[in-house]
């Protein structure tokens, strides 16, 4: 196991999409599809994280857009794929199927499947499912989705004044337990308040994500956006994310053996350092890095390097360099 400590490597610059279109998948979800790079380069699966967060131009920019073709697709619910926020026929089952459609479409073969936090369970549950689309595996600040997982995350001594914001928002105590939590925020989701706990689940999202901490009330974000966003996330939580049956850690042996890296930051607390250190158990070809410092930033400069770095290695000469 490594640790990033090289200077950081800039972002490459932020581009409008090559191209931009929409998929119809036969049971009242479209679905947008943006492509970054080279038409003729090397595939990439970059699944963005939430779950119900959206893609975004800045998981495209750890890419060299000579070497790879980049494709960011919206899950279902989410970004800019309509209808947003929506939960009816949203598991992790669906998304897995839409990515087969989707791949089966563009005519890949096989891909590169970069993946954070609930990206990264994304990612593994697709390689489980279709190992043989997989060449490669980028995961950053994987989510493992169980119980434990969201005990961790949802742990009031880490921002007071932000838990304090947040189950106020939902009605519950302060020491709810957390499915009394999540029964009373996707209640609260779907009222009249639904914006207002939009906004302090953001403000406990970004005071356990930023090495900033607490910034106490958000501003100038997008209420009624966040509510679609949340409404999904809910819904995969409530539920285990559906692993519960086949969880992530017993998918892993149907995952191909392939160059895989983990990258996670050794003070990430929205996604705790110890889940990384039972992933990589279970993917014994794995290498894991820590990247000391970088929260569960993607943008931090530390985890931005480690991203760009360990993708030029691949796109070089075929592993990420270090042993992975």
């Amino acid at each position: 196991m490594g640790r990033v400590m090289a200077e950081p490597t800039p972002l490459f610059p932020e581009t409008a999409p090559r191209r931009v279109h929409e998929g119809v998948t036969g049971d009242g979800h479209v679905l947008a599809l943006r492509e970054w790079g080279a038409a003729g380069g090397r595939p990439a699966l970059v699944l963005h994280g939430g779950p119900g967060s959206g893609g975004s131009a800045l998981l495209a920019r750890v890419f060299d857009p000579a070497r790879w073709r980049v494709l960011v697709p919206d899950q279902r619910g989410a970004g800019a794929s309509r209808p947003r926020g929506a939960t009816v026929r949203n598991t992790t089952e669906h998304l897995l199927a839409d990515l087969r459609t989707l791949r089966h479409e563009l005519g890949i073969a096989r891909w590169t499947v970069v993946g954070g936090s609930w990206g990264a369970t994304l990612a593994l549950a697709h390689a489980a499912d279709e190992p043989g689309a997989v060449d490669a595996l980028l995961l950053r600040s994987a989510f493992l989705g169980r119980g434990e997982d969201l005990a961790a995350f949802f742990d009031a001594s880490l921002a007071p004044a932000a838990w304090a914001a947040l189950v106020d928002a939902a009605g519950v105590p302060a020491g709810a337990a957390v499915p009394e939590l999540l029964a009373a925020l996707q209640q609260a989701l779907h009222g009249e308040h639904a914006e207002a706990a939009a906004l302090a689940w953001r403000r406990w999202e970004r005071a356990l994500s930023s090495s900033a901490g607490d910034r106490g009330p958000v501003q100038g974000e997008d209420a009624a956006a966040l509510a679609d966003r949340y409404r999904v996330q809910v819904h995969y939580l409530r539920h285990g994310c559906w692993l519960r049956e086949r969880p992530l850690l017993t998918r892993c042996a149907a995952v191909p053996a392939v160059a895989t890296l983990l990258l996670h930051a050794d003070d990430d607390r929205v996604c705790r350092p110890e889940g990384a250190r039972s992933l990589a158990a279970a993917l014994p070809g794995a290498a894991l890095r820590w990247v000391p410092g970088a929260g569960h930033d993607p943008a931090h400069p530390a985890m931005a390097a480690a991203s760009v770095g360990a993708l030029a290695a691949l796109a070089a000469r075929g592993d990420f360099g270090g042993g992975a």
